[in-house]
């Protein structure tokens, strides 16, 4: 009876090992993933709250060179850890971050993190902190603002750490809905097992 339940118990371990295995999961979490991206996350970019903080940002920062950018990166990363967070407090206190932490919080735990960037990857709003600034040399904002109109780009599944669970990310272009031109970008980070 003992080796039984031994037995038992390492197939069910490697079931779990192989259903929890990065690419496995990857496969797996990429459709119930888009299901939610075209049924709940276009809603959100599609608020005229998202589309107007976007095109004034983008307006701002139409004279950014890249040191620039790469300025306000390093401060947004020296900001995380310092006591006075004046850059990070001022994007968490807008009316888009505020947005973005009511539709997180209205998913119940499915939903990790939002953030929306502007057209040249900087974060416009977001409901948490994130550690940098720029996105615009990262994938989840190079193959969806870059890509175009409706794209959507599924990242792998990876171990949160902090809180024991699988997630993703998925992000998409955002459209001004008047010119039909993209001006931006969204990432939404996913508890994988919550989905």
């Amino acid at each position: 009876m003992f080796k039984s339940d031994v037995l038992r118990g390492t197939v069910t371990g490697a079931a779990l090992l192989l259903f929890a295995s990065p690419a496995l999961a990857s496969d797996a979490h990429i459709a119930p993933m888009t299901d939610f991206a075209n049924a709940t996350v276009k809603q959100w970019i599609g608020n005229d709250l998202v589309v107007q903080a976007i095109k004034a940002q983008n307006s701002r920062h139409a004279g950014l060179s890249q040191s620039d950018i790469d300025k306000m990166d390093k401060d947004w990363r020296a900001q995380t850890d310092a006591g006075s967070k004046p850059m990070i407090d001022a994007v968490l206190g807008n009316a888009l971050s505020r947005f973005l932490a009511d539709q997180k919080n209205a998913t119940g735990g499915l939903v990790t993190e939002i953030f929306v960037m502007d057209n040249r990857g900087l974060n416009v709003g977001q409901s948490d902190v994130t550690s940098d600034y720029w996105q615009g040399d990262e994938a989840k904002w190079q193959k969806t603002y870059s890509a175009g109109a409706g794209a959507i780009f599924i990242d792998e599944v990876e171990m949160d750490e902090s809180t024991q669970t699988f997630q993703s990310q998925l992000s998409m272009s955002i459209v001004d809905p008047a010119s039909g031109q993209v001006i931006g970008a969204i990432t939404v980070g996913v508890n994988v097992d919550a989905l």
